[in-house]
């Protein structure tokens, strides 16, 4: 089954900076093979449910493994199974309705 899904992963106890942290899981993800879009708080990510949720246990163990002693993680995700639809699909469904 398709999700898409927004990933916020916050790393604790690791100082006020966290975009090491947030690189470290980009290249989990990419290694994974997943579509993703960065954005200013957070990661959407399109791909199977398996494949995606192995991503983000792998992203907390890079993490952790980064030396972060604890982690809180935001996940919104959706899945349909009437039709297919992309990340750029959705958005610009939205935006056809404004122009």
């Amino acid at each position: 089954m398709k999700v898409i899904m927004d990933l916020c992963l916050v790393p604790m106890g690791v100082g006020v900076s966290v975009s090491e942290y947030v690189a470290a899981c980009q290249k989990v993800l990419k290694n994974a093979g997943l579509k993703t879009q960065l954005h200013a708080y957070g990661t959407n990510i399109e791909g199977e449910w398996d494949e995606v949720m192995a991503a983000v246990k792998i992203c907390h163990e890079t993490v952790h493994g980064m030396g972060a002693p604890r982690i809180t993680t935001t996940i919104k995700m959706g899945t349909r199974i009437d039709r297919s639809q992309t990340m750029e699909e959705k958005v610009s469904s939205v935006f056809d309705k404004i122009q």
